[in-house]
């Protein structure tokens, strides 16, 4: 494994290009410094120009966990005079600090929280984690699909995401461009780690039906109301997590530090399941929550490269015994499996 000569990010991240030990999220962080952003405002505007009344009384859904992006991207859309609908796929296991952020959020803007049964989703975690070492894979799925879904069937054809995750943390060289989300980028970049929500039907007792509600809506559908998925961090930019989080702990948001293995005390505070996801992650890749947070502030001059290394070496290999104040035996309680059991599984994809 080597790293990058500007930031921390290894080259055994996935999709992650490099060109002459640069990796693509400091490239991308180069090119985004040249990006004329009042033109990009004036695109978004023309967003908006051309939708016709859908008779609903809002302008766009946003996709919503009540994270520091999703409180920045409402106050942010109310500045500019828009009435964004929330939407929010609940989480596989919300925390009680989710659960304030999200009733904090409604405050500003109206939110439909959709909640799949809890009996599947737990099946889902089981096999997510089974099957491609991600215990997150059906929230991953679910927040990609869930406001789409809505979209269609409450007929507002635009809804907005946060930034695009290649220009924040790198991808596939010209990635980083990509200012709609479609449904190809979906299948790309959406979580789905090769598995579809098709290949789970019928693997302990989850029905065809059940997995519909972590579809993608048809093409055709799409098409007849004209749906369109966009991230706002590629019109509202350069993206900035911390002025992100400032702006929504003033609005209300509250934070901790969810686990000690984290550099950023104001993010992922909804799901007790996200330590878990991210140990998984750093056992496949030896790629860190810590090492993205970090990455980013060495980007944005906050933190030196070589003092951000001495701070990754003692942030890594911390185990989630306990994430955003729920124990990890809740966790695999929840899922049914026992701890060794999970180690087992987890064996199995730790990178050698």
């Amino acid at each position: 494994m080597t790293r990058c000569q500007r930031c921390l990010m290894p080259n055994t991240r996935p999709d992650t290009a490099f060109v002459d030990g640069v990796c693509s999220a400091c490239l991308t962080h180069d090119a985004q410094l040249t990006i004329n952003w009042a033109e990009r405002k004036a695109d978004l505007a023309k967003l908006f120009e051309r939708q016709k009344p859908n008779g609903s009384g809002f302008d766009c859904i946003v996709a919503s966990s009540g994270g520091k992006d999703s409180h920045a991207q409402v106050l942010n859309l109310l500045k500019l005079g828009v009435r964004p609908l929330l939407v929010t796929a609940t989480t596989c296991m919300l925390t009680d600090l989710g659960r304030k952020n999200i009733d904090n959020l409604k405050r500003y803007a109206p939110t439909i929280e959709v909640t799949p049964d809890q009996t599947v989703r737990a099946k889902l975690n089981y096999l997510g984690l089974k099957l491609v070492g991600d215990i997150s894979w059906p929230e991953h799925v679910a927040i990609f699909t869930t406001p789409m879904r809505m979209a269609v069937a409450l007929g507002i054809p635009l809804v907005f995401y946060g930034e695009n995750p290649q220009a924040q943390y790198g991808g596939p060289i010209g990635a980083d461009k990509a200012c709609q989300m479609t449904r190809r980028w979906v299948n790309e970049f959406g979580g789905f780690l090769g598995l579809r929500p098709t290949d789970i039907a019928g693997q302990c007792g989850v029905t065809a039906q059940a997995m519909k509600e972590y579809e993608f809506p048809s093409t055709a559908q799409i098409r007849r109301l004209g749906c369109e998925a966009h991230f706002l961090g590629q019109y509202l930019g350069p993206w900035d997590s911390h002025a992100n989080a400032e702006l929504a702990i003033h609005a209300g948001m509250q934070w901790e530090m969810p686990h000690e293995g984290n550099w950023w005390p104001w993010e992922n505070l909804d799901n007790a399941m996200t330590g878990l996801h991210d140990w998984m992650m750093y056992r496949k890749y030896g790629f860190s929550r810590a090492c993205a947070q970090l990455s980013v502030d060495i980007r944005m001059g906050i933190v030196t490269r070589e003092a951000a290394l001495v701070i990754l070496n003692d942030l890594d290999n911390r185990f989630p015994w306990v994430y955003a104040g729920v124990q990890l035996k809740l966790v695999l309680e929840h899922l049914g499996i026992s701890f060794d059991e999970f180690n087992v599984i987890e064996k199995g994809f730790a990178a050698k």
